[in-house]
């Protein structure tokens, strides 16, 4: 997901760091993605649910970097580096949440991606 969502936010003109830990030093703007459980759905599919944080270097820009990103992952069903996404549910509406480390702007949302795996 972490390479899906870079590549499509610079395809959008928004070229920033998307990872799965938050970076140190940290960047003015970036996205974490973090897998936070799922199930597996059948032998061959699973339910990823993922938390996406944006980050940015104020509230309106962390805003629109979590639309578009919201929006980029909706779009992500079809066949994306090998792996077939069947379809994304949201679980949970983009939400302010200023890092209450360094009260920086953030804001996050979160989504299940019901995918088929790949044999191993």
């Amino acid at each position: 997901m972490t390479t899906y969502l870079r590549d499509a936010l610079t395809a959008h003109g928004r070229p920033v760091p998307v990872v799965s830990r938050v970076p140190s030093p940290r960047p003015p703007s970036f996205v974490r993605v973090r897998r936070l459980g799922g199930a597996q759905q059948t032998p061959v599919s699973d339910r990823p649910r993922l938390d996406v944080h944006c980050w940015g270097q104020s509230e309106s820009a962390a805003h629109d970097l979590a639309a578009l990103s919201r929006a980029l992952l909706g779009d992500i069903p079809g066949v994306r580096g090998g792996v077939t996404v069947y379809r994304v549910a949201e679980v949970g509406g983009p939400m302010w949440l200023p890092d209450t480390e360094t009260s920086t702007p953030r804001y996050a949302f979160a989504v299940e991606i019901h995918m088929r795996g790949r044999a191993i």
